[in-house]
């Protein structure tokens, strides 16, 4: 077993490497650190013929993760900065999506914003009867989706029903999930989901390796036609924004924030 603080990283007998956001006390809330660490397991994962499936999963059972740290946006104070997180977000999860052997979210919980994308970029997820997936932001943050991302959810439930989610800013659960193909399974608990994960995992690690990989990619390469950058300027619209910055502060007082459309 290879671990920090924060992030959880082992591998099985069977091949089966499991990675467990491990910040529970902030719902695994992800920390920049975080996200690299996840980008260079993807990258490793990918390498190591040895491991044949992958399980990523929350710790302490109530979220899976709540996205970013908001207090990581802070920092924030020019264009570029917005720029190079979006740019190291579509990084992080293009290496899980590009990473050859299958990949297997465990939702347990809160699944929103970036722990929300993180999903999506998975090959199977499945989830507990009181898992909630959603991306508020419109009613959080002010910000936005990269061109990447709204891609990625497009391809799992379809343009219509991601307007509907971001509009409203609501949290789809588990059952409209499977419903809606966001998820493929809903079990009770976060035990069974444990269980389930595990089975799950053994299933596709006994399946020829090549067919997985040449449809994940393919599949990959079916649904990216527009560049990531295509997308620049809505980013710098929301990130560079007043109510960006209202958000982020309003967030992190607990207060409503107060938009202003600028």
């Amino acid at each position: 077993m290879t671990e920090t603080d924060e992030l959880l990283y082992e591998v099985d007998a069977e091949g089966i490497a499991r990675i467990t956001l491990n910040r529970p006390q902030a719902r695994n809330a992800l920390t920049f650190a975080m996200y690299e660490r996840l980008h260079d397991l993807g990258r490793a994962i990918d390498a190591d013929p040895a491991i044949r499936a992958v399980v990523i999963q929350g710790a302490g059972g109530r979220a899976f993760a709540a996205g970013t740290d908001i207090a990581q946006f802070r920092a924030f104070s020019t264009a570029e900065d917005a720029l190079a997180y979006e740019r190291f977000m579509d990084r992080v999860l293009g290496a899980l999506e590009r990473c050859a052997k299958p990949t297997i979210a465990a939702i347990a919980g809160a699944c929103t914003g970036g722990g929300a994308a993180i999903a999506a970029s998975c090959d199977l997820r499945i989830a507990s009867r009181d898992a909630r997936f959603g991306f508020p932001i419109a009613r959080t943050l002010g910000n936005c989706l990269s061109v990447a991302n709204l891609r990625r959810l497009s391809a799992l439930v379809g343009a219509a029903r991601v307007k509907e989610m971001i509009f409203t800013a609501r949290l789809v659960e588990a059952e409209e999930a499977r419903a809606i193909g966001l998820v493929s399974e809903v079990v009770e608990d976060a035990a069974a989901l444990a269980e389930r994960a595990t089975e799950l995992a053994r299933l596709v690690a006994g399946h020829a390796p090549l067919t997985l990989a040449a449809t994940k990619e393919g599949l990959r390469r079916v649904r990216d036609e527009a560049p990531s950058e295509a997308g620049d300027d809505l980013i710098l619209q929301c990130y560079t924004s007043a109510d960006f910055r209202e958000g982020m502060e309003a967030f992190l007082g607990k207060r409503p924030p107060r938009w202003q459309g600028r």
